[in-house]
């Protein structure tokens, strides 16, 4: 083991971006799931001050339409 990997702060897991506030987070909340017509969907997060003033959406496997 080098100092270096005794005095490095560890690399951040989970880490995404407020669409409240715009600030990168380190505990991030789902708020909201946007399904795309190509290609996967996209996650919306918030920070754990800012969720519950988002307005929830929809999230993965919610808004399944029934085959006709």
């Amino acid at each position: 083991m080098t100092i270096d990997g005794l005095t490095t702060p560890p690399p951040l897991g989970n880490v995404a971006v407020c669409v409240k506030c715009h600030c990168l987070t380190a505990t991030p909340v789902a708020v909201r799931h946007i399904e795309s017509t190509s290609g996967p969907g996209t996650t919306l997060w918030a920070c754990p001050e800012h969720a519950a003033s988002v307005a929830p959406g929809p999230m993965p496997g919610e808004l399944v339409w029934p085959r006709q």
